[in-house]
């Protein structure tokens, strides 16, 4: 039996995170400090509802910029892989590969899931936002694809 995921809540200090992204570069918690940030974890590029989410940040991403928000998604996939998504798809904001699940895991975004009826390990599909100074101020585990944006709008105050 695996160990029963973490549960993260608002007010609780964002845990750590150091990644490689698309474009080459590397995302850090220390990196997002000064300004808000917003993190969505999805389980895979290029499938439909990762797509379908992806380019509703897309669609929505000048509201994130205006209220200071920088927005990084973060994925399994490899970098190549992020790399083509960002690119098929327009992605404006940072995409972030976590092969090794680690962060996931430390957000509680990694675990068991129920896929069509199977008990899968696998990304829980979970935003969260962090304040200027690194604490969480939103968190939402097993987002609705179709509400996500309505969801930010108010819980965030967009």
């Amino acid at each position: 039996m695996s160990p029963a995921p973490v549960k993260l809540a608002v007010g609780d200090a964002a845990p750590a995170l150091d990644l490689p992204t698309a474009g080459g570069g590397r995302i850090t918690l220390e990196n997002l400090r000064g300004a808000p940030a917003l993190l969505w974890f999805y389980p895979a590029a290029n499938t439909s509802l990762c797509t379908k989410q992806a380019c509703d940040l897309r669609d929505n991403h000048r509201m994130f910029l205006d209220a200071g928000y920088r927005v990084i998604g973060i994925s399994p996939d490899p970098v190549p892989e992020l790399d083509r998504f960002a690119a098929e798809q327009d992605l404006p904001y940072t995409l972030a590969s976590d092969e090794s699940h680690e962060v996931m895991t430390a957000y509680g975004a990694w675990g068991e899931k129920n896929m069509y009826g199977k008990i899968v390990q696998g990304t829980i599909r979970s935003t969260f936002a962090i304040d200027e100074a690194g604490v969480l101020t939103f968190v939402k585990y097993r987002v609705g694809t179709p509400k996500h944006i309505a969801l930010l709008q108010e819980k965030l105050g967009l």
